[in-house]
């Protein structure tokens, strides 16, 4: 479980990134963290990270303090693939950056080279085994980053923007990785902007505004609720404003685009 007690986060300008958030997480739940620009949500994830320390209040992870822990540590346990791909790729080679966490975390030779083939597989970057991650294009840096993480297989896995640079394909498989990663109990924390991308997914979702935790529920209920979302500047699915603009409309939104179709073709069967 991640738990946020009471935590403040002060920039050393001055600036409130963080202004008295208290969050649960537990083991397991897939949440999205959405909201505008400065919002605070790298920030937020960047403390379980323990790359930031509260101000004041209190991380812990699994019950372990974040300041009272290295980052190194709690590592072996959240993997993080940041928005800028750029500030954690450095190795020589595609196949070298893979294998260096694996290689730290104590893994065996064998074992290191069927993960870091199994990534590249699962990710498409095969080809560029050999080749610099200077290479890539943003999107291939980013599948780099996420293949790195899943590669040594921690307990919690943050993806900050993961869906910038990715086309329609990418999208899709990033949203089966996602599904599978919840489906096998880890504990999965989305920060985005792309509101199509989280729906179908159907997460916990957090909303924030400058600093502030202003929602916090299914995407079901809380991506319904316009007055919150505008107020943090958080765009409301498209199927989410069509079921709302709908009378008679069914019970749930639309999770897809299919589902939409068949109900609309239903009703015009019946009249």
């Amino acid at each position: 479980m991640i738990e946020f007690q009471d935590v403040s986060f002060v920039h050393q300008n001055g600036v409130i990134a963080l202004d008295r958030v208290s969050v649960k997480i537990e083991a397991g739940e897939t949440v999205a963290i959405v909201g505008e620009n400065g919002a605070g949500k790298t920030t937020l994830v960047k403390h379980v990270t323990g790359l930031l320390k509260p101000s004041t209040g209190s991380v812990l992870v699994d019950g372990i303090d974040t300041r009272a822990s290295s980052t190194a540590a709690l590592s072996r346990k959240v993997g993080v693939a940041f928005q800028n791909p750029d500030h954690q790729l450095f190795s020589e080679s595609v196949e070298e950056e893979m294998a260096f966490a694996l290689r730290n975390f104590g893994f065996t030779a064998e074992l290191v080279e069927n993960r870091v083939s199994w990534g590249l597989r699962l990710f498409g970057l095969e080809e560029y085994r050999k080749s610099s991650p200077l290479v890539l294009s943003g999107g291939e840096k980013k599948r780099l980053t996420l293949a790195c993480i899943m590669a040594w297989d921690p307990d919690v896995v943050i993806l900050d923007e993961p869906t910038v640079g990715q086309d329609a394909i990418q999208k899709e498989k990033l949203t089966g990785t996602i599904r599978m990663l919840g489906s096998t109990g880890k504990t999965v924390i989305v920060v985005s902007h792309d509101i199509e991308f989280l729906w179908p997914i159907q997460p916990r979702v957090v909303v924030m505004k400058e600093g502030r935790i202003l929602g916090d529920g299914p995407a079901s209920r809380l991506m319904q609720e316009r007055e919150l979302l505008s107020s943090a500047r958080v765009a409301q699915p498209q199927l989410v404003a069509f079921y709302q603009a709908l009378d008679p409309r069914p019970k749930d939104p639309f999770v897809d685009p299919l589902e939409a179709r068949r109900w609309v073709a239903g009703r015009a069967e019946i009249t």
